[in-house]
């Protein structure tokens, strides 16, 4: 089996595929034997993260040497030495890095094509191959990213944004009264209390920039037929339940990415 590793800023999603051949988009998680997630603590030893992985797979029954390749993507630098002496010294396994060299199936059309991140990579090439181009992929993680992919898999850019939990933050780190409140829309768009007013500011203005860049993208595009949209990360079922320019949610979208292009660069 292949394990697949996605290091980002908040968490690192873990996967372990039963194959490494993609099948239809609509197939979820029935390719994946687990996923799992953890925190992202940059001062972790590799040591610290094989207990934890050790344990991960203890207890779902499986064992390392169940494991055939491993590929792995990474936006925190010190992490990926830390997975790449993991895999190497306990896994049996040299990992596949994404990064500049590494085949994916798209081509990075930027001004810099080595400061685009790893993870908008691999979406990139995962909307590729199981939704088909032109394609918008928004990734909500720690930042919301906004990819875009013409009609001839050309990776054109895209956008990035705060989070909604870093914007949520922020907000209540800079003022003295303002408190903590739930990720969710209030009862009415019109709050009336200081949190459904503050709901109201975080929630809707969100899927109001959600709307408006998506649709500023999709003009700058031009062309027919105009881009999907793909939506992957942790907040995307809610925000897709309150807007209607999310076509399609793909949970494990970066997961599939790291396996379809481990797939691409076996001899």
């Amino acid at each position: 089996m292949l394990l697949a590793i996605d290091i980002g800023n908040t968490n690192i999603h873990i996967g372990l595929a039963r194959k490494v051949s993609p099948s239809p988009p609509d197939s979820g998680k029935n390719d994946w034997a687990n996923t799992w997630r953890a925190r992202t603590i940059a001062e972790k030893m590799p040591d610290e993260y094989l207990v934890l992985m050790r344990n991960y797979f203890d207890e779902d029954g499986y064992t390392f040497e169940s494991i055939s390749g491993v590929v792995l993507a990474s936006v925190v630098p010190t992490l990926t030495g830390t997975f790449v002496d993991l895999s190497e010294r306990y896994l049996g396994h040299t990992p596949l890095v994404v990064g500049p060299g590494v085949k994916s199936g798209v081509r990075i059309l930027l001004d810099s094509p080595h400061e685009v991140g790893a993870d908008r990579v691999v979406n990139a090439a995962a909307v590729c191959h199981l939704y088909g181009s032109p394609a918008i992929v928004i990734d909500f993680g720690t930042a919301t990213t906004f990819d875009v992919i013409d009609a001839e898999n050309n990776y054109l850019g895209g956008a990035i944004m705060p989070g909604i939990g870093l914007a949520h933050d922020a907000l209540v780190a800079r003022t003295a009264k303002l408190p903590k409140v739930d990720l969710a829309p209030p009862p009415s768009p019109i709050g009336r209390n200081t949190v459904h007013a503050m709901q109201s500011g975080l929630f809707w203005g969100y899927v109001s920039m959600l709307e408006g860049v998506v649709a500023r993208l999709q003009a700058d595009m031009g062309g027919e037929p105009p881009a999907r949209v793909i939506a992957t990360g942790g907040l995307s079922v809610l925000f897709a339940q309150h807007t209607d320019c999310i076509e399609e949610i793909a949970p494990y979208l970066t997961l599939d990415g790291l396996r379809i292009i481990y797939g691409m660069n076996q001899p």
